[in-house]
């Protein structure tokens, strides 16, 4: 089966990282992460959403269990900033090209500072969207960090 390339999947394959593919059903317009790991057969704990939260012009980017919620203290500690919070919606495709339930740590418009969830350390792969609602990837923590240049650390509550 031909895997239409998502942006993410192609700077992924530009860099040598190895991935797999799953793709799941959205008709149903669940979307949500418990929903989605249900849907591609993994468990919560190794699902990740990506997240962004600003404080003032400065956006950052935050990858966390999907099953968990970001806490916006611990995130402005590990960002070096006095108070964050999250991007809204109506502003996500424009500063960083996705949409919600699509939106992928790789591929962004411009590389934000990046931080991922101490915990995805644990895991062998863990699965993050693909930039495509329906589409998620899994791959090594490591080089999702390598490629986003991002830091693991305690970001949830």
């Amino acid at each position: 089966m031909q895997i239409n390339k998502t942006n993410a999947l192609r700077m992924l394959d530009a860099k040598g990282i190895s991935y797999e593919v799953h793709h799941y059903d959205n008709e149903d317009g669940a979307i949500h992460g418990t929903a989605v790991a249900d849907k591609i057969g993994k468990d919560p704990e190794t699902v990740y959403k990506t997240l962004v939260a600003h404080s003032g012009p400065n956006l950052y980017v935050f990858v966390i269990p999907v099953g968990e919620e970001l806490d916006l203290k611990k995130a402005a500690k590990a960002a070096g900033e006095k108070k964050i919070e999250m991007l809204p919606l109506k502003d996500l495709l424009k500063w960083t090209g996705y949409i919600r339930g699509g939106c992928s740590p790789v591929g962004m418009k411009k590389l934000y500072p990046t931080f991922i969830e101490e915990s995805a350390e644990l895991y062998d792969t863990i699965a993050v969207s693909a930039g495509k609602i329906g589409m998620q990837m899994e791959l090594v923590p490591q080089e999702l960090a390598g490629m986003t240049g991002a830091v693991f650390c305690d970001l949830v509550k």
